[in-house]
């Protein structure tokens, strides 16, 4: 049955796909085709619409619009231009300053904004013509853009590991945010070594002269309230003070404070069309996380996981082979699909897994998380990629010989990330939460 079952949902869904449906229908529709021939087409849809109710009714899922919104606020508020200059103060000195510039404030604004695409069109498009002015190729800086944008959506907050929370059963939140750190700074690590290596051979410099105090010290200031939003929101739930939900909401407001208040940069006619566009960006995710539970209700009922488990176990039984291949095929679907419907359908098939090989829920979670951040950045999907080649107006062609070497340096990453369970792992413990 289970095996009958999953290759219903996989020829279902990818034909539906192919037609141009929308993923939230045709995972729903997958699903529900997948269970039809062992479960009668009334009690079929009346559990369905059931899974979607009780899936869209929880209280951690709040979280996810109110900082869809808050990111929505702080791209338009003025946020991007000084986190740059922060990081440029930063870093100015070193060989291909503005492509380490622009890694930097990627981690930074991503993980304000929860969006890579975001990161990649405002800081991509404020450091863009001081790279121009330098001397700069293009089409590295596009490439560096792009591969580094990515790396925000791992530290938090970060609403594709509350996504991972809410299918995984209830993983911590707080400790989910906390292991996301040192994997999102590892890969900004990462593509700034690149970065380095790239300017070194083309002969960049950074700027000449002292290290400039002042220029820090004034730069810090105008970059203490956007980044005070990580600090308070992730320091408040991680101590206990409130909850993820609750820290959403104080998110909104301090963004609102910030962009209308100190900064002046949003009116209420700004504010009217943000709201708009997260609501409908809230709905569309609201909506497949509903349509999700059917798909880990049918995958339950029907021993899915279980048998992929035993598929696995039939190839090898050493953990570190089966996570090398769960790997393998994330990597190949992540090129198809969005973060976001990718943890919905696959955490309920390999984390039963993982966790039968004594991996922790969370490091599975950041491996999940990192690993298909990377579709982000690889064709034919590629939002990120393709928002940062419109940015430094070149072509994907141009940018792929210098992606390559990011793409090393990324997956080197996601190799580390996976085999060293201490980089997701520490944080957490060292604050109790485990």
């Amino acid at each position: 049955m289970a095996i009958q079952s999953l290759i219903i949902m996989l020829v279902v869904l990818a034909l539906l796909l192919v037609l141009g449906i929308p993923i939230a229908v045709s995972i729903g529709i997958a699903a529900v085709t997948a269970i039809m021939p062992t479960m009668s087409l009334d009690t079929t849809v009346i559990t369905s619409a059931q899974r979607i109710f009780s899936g869209t009714s929880t209280f951690t899922l709040v979280a996810i619009p109110f900082f869809i919104l808050a990111g929505n606020i702080m791209n338009q508020g003025g946020i991007a231009k000084r986190l740059v200059g922060f990081v440029q103060a930063l870093v100015g000195k070193i060989p291909g300053s503005l492509l380490l510039t622009n890694v930097g404030a990627n981690a930074l604004f991503g993980a304000i904004s929860g969006s890579a695409s975001a990161a990649a069109a405002a800081v991509g498009g404020m450091v863009r013509e001081g790279e121009e002015e330098a001397g700069y190729d293009m089409d590295l800086a596009a490439a560096t853009n792009a591969a580094s944008a990515p790396s925000g959506l791992l530290i938090p907050p970060s609403n594709a590991l509350i996504t991972y929370s809410l299918v995984s059963g209830g993983t911590s939140v707080a400790a989910l945010f906390l292991a996301g750190y040192l994997p999102g700074i590892l890969w900004a690590a990462m593509c700034m070594f690149v970065a380095f290596i790239f300017a070194k051979r083309k002969g960049y410099t950074g700027d000449t002269g002292p290290f400039d105090w002042k220029r820090l010290g004034k730069s810090s200031l105008e970059a203490i309230l956007p980044l005070s939003l990580i600090v308070i929101v992730i320091g408040g739930i991680v101590i206990g003070v409130f909850t993820a939900t609750e820290g959403s909401a104080i998110a909104v407001v301090y963004a609102l404070f910030l962009s209308m208040v100190v900064y002046r940069s949003i009116n209420f006619k700004d504010l009217y069309r943000i709201l708009i566009d997260s609501a409908e960006t809230s709905g569309m995710v609201v909506f497949l996380i509903g349509v999700s539970n059917i798909l880990s209700w049918v995958m339950a009922f029907t021993g899915i996981p279980q048998a992929i488990a035993a598929g696995l176990l039939g190839v090898t039984d050493n953990p570190l082979i089966i996570m090398l291949i769960i790997n393998v095929i994330l990597l190949v679907a992540g090129t198809f699909m969005d973060v976001t419907p990718a943890i919905l359908i696959f955490t309920p098939i390999f984390l039963p897994i993982a966790i039968s090989f004594g991996m922790s829920p969370i490091h599975f979670g950041i491996m999940l998380v990192y690993n298909l951040c990377i579709g982000n950045i690889t064709p034919p999907v590629g939002n990120t990629l393709f928002v940062a080649i419109k940015v430094g107006k070149t072509s994907l062609a141009k940018v792929v010989p210098y992606m390559v070497g990011y793409y090393v340096a990324i997956l080197l990453g996601l190799l580390l990330v996976t085999y060293v369970p201490a980089l997701s792992m520490w944080l957490p413990q060292l604050a109790g939460l485990l």
